[in-house]
């Protein structure tokens, strides 16, 4: 009996209260209210994981308080070819496209070679397109074999019509047609290679023509002519210093400790301070460099990210703070 009982209140607890409006639990609202603690256990479990890694994420954004911007680059164009300065096509301070042409040494002798060349490849041309002795050559066989033929068909019909001598002349005359059509076809072949030599003669030409230009390496603001217009200037001798301010470079030092493996390529935001009263503090980039060398002393590590200033609105030689995402560029 009393085993019966035990096993029944393992399955159906009953509470007897002192009154009859007193609640009953039962069996099942036990099971209920164990599923609903699971259920928040499991809220509370994932509420921390999300958070841990919110904090990881957070934990791989690194800041840089003071990083420097320097110029990514800048050029000192040089004189490729002899001669006195003729031109300067764009004054200093002026911001100019890739290929823009900044000024020119003097070009006179240059273009009266590339006019022989220009004449003499005419010159060319015009005998690669003259098939007159190719023709003539032909024309020639035709007559001589023609007239070798007859007079073998007359020794044919009457003996001793024609000499000997005669049909040995008419055959040599017929051999010298054939051999003057294959020299033909030779003259031809050099004329067509001759084309070629003075075609290149007219590219050289105006790439001495070209050599006289100073063009812009790539797009930037010139700033500084070092030669005056009518200077003789050599090969080699500096003319004009340009630089890129469109894209500009943000270095900095990091710890050691703190820079993952696959840090190039992150997204990288440039924090300007605000009392600089600039249009705008902050300008988006991508981190392109880590020094594989760790600074002994410092523990440090060199690392500098490309900005992007197409406003022009930063300038070389500011400090700002740089923001390094754990995310790539483009993601």
């Amino acid at each position: 009996m009393e085993s019966t009982m035990t096993n029944r209140a393992l399955i159906h607890f009953t509470r007897t209260p002192s009154t009859a409006s007193a609640p009953t639990w039962s069996g099942f609202d036990l099971n209920r209210t164990r599923t609903v603690q699971r259920s928040l256990q499991l809220v509370m479990l994932f509420a921390f994981t999300a958070g841990q890694l919110s904090a990881t994420l957070q934990a791989e954004e690194i800041r840089v308080e003071s990083a420097l911007l320097t110029l990514l680059e800048q050029a000192e164009i040089s004189a490729r070819e002899a001669g006195p300065l003729i031109h300067r096509e764009i004054s200093e301070g002026v911001t100019v496209e890739s290929d823009t042409v900044l000024g020119k040494v003097d070009d006179q002798e240059a273009r009266l070679i590339l006019d022989r060349a220009v004449t003499e490849l005419k010159m060319a041309q015009v005998l690669v397109e003259n098939d007159i002795k190719v023709r003539f050559a032909r024309k020639s066989l035709e007559v001589a074999q023609a007239e070798l033929k007859r007079s073998q068909e007359s020794v044919e019909k009457f003996p001793k019509s024609v000499s000997q001598t005669e049909l040995d002349r008419l055959r040599l005359l017929a051999d010298k047609a054939q051999l003057e059509i294959e020299q033909a076809a030779v003259d031809h072949e050099q004329a067509v290679l001759s084309h070629q030599l003075k075609q290149h003669d007219v590219e050289r030409a105006k790439l001495s023509l070209e050599r006289r230009l100073i063009k812009a390496p790539f797009p930037g603001v010139l700033v500084q002519w070092k030669k005056q217009r009518g200077e003789w200037v050599e090969p080699g001798t500096p003319l004009v210093r340009m630089i890129r301010l469109n894209r500009l470079r943000a270095e900095a030092f990091v710890s050691a400790k703190l820079l993952p493996s696959d840090l190039i390529g992150r997204r990288v935001t440039l924090v300007v301070d605000p009392s600089e009263k600039l249009r705008k503090s902050k300008f988006e980039g991508r981190l392109v460099f880590v020094d594989p060398e760790v600074d002994p002393a410092t523990n440090q590590m060199r690392v500098w990210a490309e900005i992007d200033n197409s406003e022009l609105i930063l300038r070389p030689g500011q400090s700002a703070v740089l923001i390094l995402h754990s995310v790539k560029a483009g993601e």
